[in-house]
């Protein structure tokens, strides 16, 4: 569903801000890993299985990059957009799965797509079933273990304020708290 998808994309995007940071990677390359995030399942179908939905998002974010970048409050450099789509086209393929175009483009954006597709892991705690949720054996980078704890509470306190009558955006401001150390 629409309503869910933005919360997860906006969830994935927090955890990817997060992964940036414990990665070091620069502002610039932060800011595209955030975007991509941000939209990496903008156009998905089916919440089981859409194979293509990441291609379709890439296409999307190629399309409309500028406005997705003026929205987060950063501009991107051409190539780091390009290796924002990448990211995004590449999120939802298993590394064992790329053709050989796309390990090209894999190896011209290792960081953001691998740190997407952590992120994007992390948020596997919406899933029913705990059989579905996060397995890093899929990824090429290791998931800090304090952060599994944080992406299941920004699960568990965005889609509680959501049922409790929040807006997407009030349930994300309200999950995102936990981020924010206390005084």
């Amino acid at each position: 569903r629409v309503q869910d998808a933005l919360r997860h994309n906006a969830r994935v995007s927090l955890l990817a801000g997060l992964l940036a940071q414990e990665y070091g990677l620069d502002r610039d390359h932060s800011a595209a890993l955030c975007a991509a995030a941000a939209v990496h399942d903008c156009r998905r179908r089916d919440d089981r299985d859409d194979p293509g939905h990441g291609q379709r998002a890439a296409a999307w974010f190629s399309r409309n990059q500028q406005a997705v970048t003026t929205m987060l409050g950063r501009e991107l450099p051409p190539d780091l957009s390009q290796q924002a789509a990448s990211a995004i086209g590449l999120h939802d393929v298993p590394y064992a799965g790329f053709t050989p175009q796309q390990n090209r483009a894999y190896q011209r954006a290792p960081h953001l797509i691998d740190l997407l597709k952590a992120a994007d892991c992390l948020d596997r705690y919406r899933l029913p079933l705990t059989r579905w949720w996060p397995d890093p054996s899929h990824l090429r980078v290791v998931i800090p273990a304090w952060l599994h704890p944080v992406a299941f509470d920004l699960v568990v306190r965005s889609e509680q304020a959501r049922l409790d009558g929040a807006t997407n955006h009030g349930a994300l401001i309200h999950a995102s708290q936990l981020l924010k150390p206390t005084q």
